[in-house]
């Protein structure tokens, strides 16, 4: 009988949870090298770009290759002839390791997790609790597959009780459109179907842990009804044309993972989940001779490449902006920005909008500044600030224009596309929005040469800070005209996906 110690478990998951935070999956850089090498759209391109550059800084600098490091997900195994040399139960086990993962001091990751989802919303400040999903399988050991997922990819999973003659293609084509970008496509699609409502959100998020060979599946061709919808949804949600970021492209998922389970007769639930370009999992087993070791991915699989700017990139002193200056940019333009920022996410703009409902003084003045809608990871050694990407945008669109109008604020930074209630906004106030690329968080802090707290401390990282940045990449997403890159890119590009389908049918 194989005999696991508490001790063996706990710190295999605290070390597999620092490894997947700076490791992508070697499959997942494989895909995200061969996206870029095909890639035919330079915004795209120019996002994978930054993703892969990211990817391998954070390989080599062992800090988070996103700011948002997930709510930690754990599926558990446990071979019946196991025993235990423990006092803790499984999950607090799990949830120590969890604590030890998060805040080790060489590389603290991110706390996400609140508790009282509904009501004070408290930081629990090491990340606990993990979801965690357990069975009872034959065998003498423990299997665990540890997983990080973002928030904005979470944000857009979707459920169905769709009638048992109802089409899922058609209903997984009609949802990832209206997922938008927030998720940071380009990355897999989970896809649950049947059994009860929970399973098949259950299946769905199991998918995504299998590994990427779409390539492989269509390279020796389809065997059973599974993988013939699999081939069919990665070729019709890539026609899409979404493309990396939203921007539109090539490339939108790099597979579709699918698992089934049996149903009702009168039933068939669906449930789809996006992993974003912060792909992070990895698999152990314990077998009683101690802690689990993971090793690191060759350097070799990134592609040797550099982030560079083309030759009309523009360069803004954001200490100096002006009106004419931010009229003149149009989506799609690439900007380098220097200068001082504030920051700023759904906590502090909720903070602030109430300070102006009761007619109350803000405790900074957002006058003709820029805001960056960021929640970093704090920072260790010699860092001005941990990884810093962007969040989701879409989640302050019902602020924006309160926040225009009421405060003098110029403009905006964050990740995927604007609702058309913030489109309004920047038009009528002949502002900005910007994004930065999610999924290059520590890309990005590098460009951060000083941060100052401001305003609401007891925020921790979602608190208003100034940010002094030098030469900070950033791509208009909605100009002062109400243009938006995230409508025109993938419009643009699903045409010319369909016309060369077309052409290869005749």
């Amino acid at each position: 009988m194989t005999v696991i110690k508490q001790e063996d478990l706990i710190q295999s998951v605290a070390d597999a949870l620092q490894f997947i935070s700076y490791y992508h999956p070697v499959d997942f850089i494989r895909a995200m090298r061969q996206a870029w090498e095909t890639e035919e759209s330079p915004a795209a391109k120019a996002a994978l770009t930054q993703v892969l550059v990211n990817s391998r800084m954070c390989a080599l600098g062992k800090r988070p290759i996103c700011q948002d490091t997930g709510i930690v997900i754990v599926f558990v195994n446990v071979g019946m002839n196991v025993q235990w040399d423990a006092e803790l139960s499984l999950e607090e086990m799990i949830n120590e390791g969890v604590r030890r993962g998060y805040t080790h001091p060489d590389n603290v990751l991110r706390g996400s997790v609140l508790s009282d989802p509904d009501g004070a919303r408290a930081n629990t400040k090491d990340n606990t609790p993990a979801v965690i999903h357990t069975r009872i399988v034959p065998g003498d050991k423990v299997d665990v597959e540890v997983a990080a997922k973002g928030g904005g990819s979470e944000a857009k999973a979707k459920f169905a009780m769709l009638n048992p003659s109802d089409d899922i293609v058609a209903w997984v084509l009609d949802m990832v459109p209206t997922m938008g970008a927030g998720w940071c496509p380009p990355g897999i699609l989970g896809v649950g179907i049947g059994g009860t409502p929970e399973k098949a959100m259950l299946l769905a998020k199991e998918a995504m842990m299998d590994p990427i060979d779409m390539h492989e599946l269509k390279a020796r061709g389809a065997s059973n009804h599974v993988e013939e919808l699999r081939v069919e949804l990665f070729d019709k949600v890539n026609a899409l044309g979404i493309g990396a970021q939203g921007l539109g492209g090539l490339t939108t998922i790099f597979d579709v993972k699918i698992k089934e389970y049996p149903t009702h007769a009168a039933n068939k639930p669906v449930a789809v989940i996006p992993n974003c370009t912060a792909t992070r999992h990895v698999h152990f087993a314990l077998d009683g001779s101690g802690a689990a070791e993971f090793e690191p991915p060759d350097l070799s699989e990134w592609p040797d490449i550099e982030f560079e700017l083309g030759d009309d990139v523009k360069r803004v002193n954001i200490d100096a902006l002006t009106a004419e200056e931010i009229q003149s940019w149009q989506a799609g333009d690439t900007l380098l920005l220097s200068g001082k920022m504030l920051t700023g996410r759904d906590a502090a703009h909720k903070k602030i909008v109430d300070l102006i409902d009761r007619g109350e003084p803000l405790p900074v003045d957002f006058t003709n500044r820029l805001i960056y809608y960021v929640g970093p990871v704090d920072p260790v050694r010699e860092e001005v600030v941990g990884p810093a990407g962007p969040t989701t945008a879409t989640r302050m669109d019902k602020f924006t224009r309160t926040m225009l109008e009421e405060t003098g604020l110029a403009g905006m930074i964050g990740k995927a596309e604007r609702g058309q209630v913030a489109i309004d906004a920047i038009r009528d106030n002949k502002a900005v929005s910007m994004i930065a690329v999610g999924g290059a968080a520590y890309l990005v802090a590098k460009a951060i040469t000083k941060s100052t707290l401001l305003a609401f401390p007891e925020l921790g990282m979602e608190a208003i800070y100034e940010f002094e940045v030098e030469n900070m990449p950033v791509t208009v997403s909605v100009d002062a005209r109400g243009e938006s890159v995230h409508k025109e890119g993938p419009k643009v590009w699903s045409a010319k996906i369909a016309e060369r389908i077309a052409v290869s049918e005749v």
